[in-house]
């Protein structure tokens, strides 16, 4: 009997899709043949290439929110010689739903959202109170319906191989050395901070610049290499806490691509991070971390993670997952101070 073959469709954003993983561990430990391809942006291949579970990324050709009907329709007529058995569907938008359908893929499952009647045939009604969690909304979807999920559930965990490590390392210029041989890198002299400042929901979401950079000339004076990753957009942020620090920081922002920050992230011996995708990445490569939350909550999207501290004010206007803070304080982030960090690093990683 041939393999099942599945085609998942991805999410749009990083932190989803290193959550989705926690998906494809579920469909291979229920069915260890199966085949799993999974459609989604073209910047999702870095990390679906560090999923042992997936078997193709397939590149899904639109930039964030576009329609474009004629090219959605084209993927999914060619999408049709592939014969899969089933489409699990991540995104909530009908537009997502529209080339599993247009593909005949028998049987499409995904949660109902934005009138997707007829596009799915497999349609679940959510109840977030029973699955609070995104991660248990994903995993839900590899079992039948009102199926009860396993109290044990996977966790992400990205994949990096030790020579995209040392060529990442080589093309910035940052010396390190392999210990023992084996897959755990350590640094020549120094421990390695790693600082994601940014966040691409928004500013609601961004621990102050000043703050971090208290904290990297903390770790600076105790002997501690800094780095800061990013996307472009977060260059200026980056170059706030540099002008804090004079320059004294690694900045890596803009520079690298999303594969090779996977790489530097995975040897850092801390990362402190936003809620976004860079600390569900560092989460997935079990580095110790500590988070600050703003206007979003650790009860729906937690960093995964056994070595983890998770900070929030819990004030009474939060969370409220705007991109900008409605009141024009963003008290639960200001408010959150550089000392209760340094207390959550120490209880971390006690010196």
């Amino acid at each position: 009997m041939a393999a099942k073959k599945i085609l998942v469709i991805g999410p749009a954003w990083v932190g989803d899709m290193v959550m989705a993983q926690t998906l494809f561990k579920i469909l291979k430990q229920e069915q260890p043949e199966a085949r799993i391809d999974v459609l989604a942006p073209s910047w999702s291949r870095a990390l679906l290439e560090r999923m042992p579970e997936v078997n193709s990324a397939l590149t899904l050709p639109f930039a964030h929110g576009e329609l474009n009907l004629k090219k959605r329709w084209q993927i999914g007529v060619e999408l049709r010689q592939e014969n899969y058995q089933q489409a699990i569907i991540l995104p909530n938008s009908w537009k997502s739903a529209l080339i599993p359908w247009v593909a005949r893929i028998p049987i499409r499952t995904g949660w109902m959202r934005e009138l997707r009647y007829g596009l799915l045939n497999d349609a679940r009604y959510l109840n977030k109170e029973k699955l609070p969690l995104m991660i248990q909304r994903f995993i839900a979807l590899a079992f039948p319906k009102n199926a009860v999920l396993p109290t044990q559930l996977p966790k992400p965990s990205l994949h990096v191989k030790n020579e995209s490590i040392i060529t990442t390392l080589t093309k910035f210029n940052l010396e390190k050395k392999l210990l023992n041989g084996g897959a755990n890198f350590t640094t020549s002299e120094q421990p390695i901070l790693a600082l994601c400042p940014g966040a691409e929901f928004g500013p609601a979401k961004r621990w102050p610049a000043n703050h971090y950079a208290t904290i990297a000339q903390a770790k600076l004076n105790e002997g501690w290499q800094v780095w800061l990753f990013g996307s472009p957009k977060d260059q200026f942020v980056a170059a706030e806490i540099q002008q804090h620090v004079h320059n004294a920081c690694v900045d890596l922002t803009g520079k690298t691509t999303l594969g090779e920050a996977v790489d530097l992230l995975s040897v850092a011996n801390l990362v402190l991070s936003n809620d976004s995708g860079l600390m569900h990445i560092a989460a997935a490569l079990e580095r110790p971390l500590v988070v600050v939350y703003g206007s979003s909550s650790p009860r729906f999207t937690p960093p995964l993670n056994e070595r983890v501290k998770i900070l929030s004010l819990a004030l009474a206007c939060s969370p409220c997952f705007k991109r900008e803070c409605p009141l024009g304080h963003l008290k639960c982030l200001t408010e959150l101070t550089p000392n209760l960090v340094l207390q959550a690093i120490h209880d971390l990683m006690p010196t």
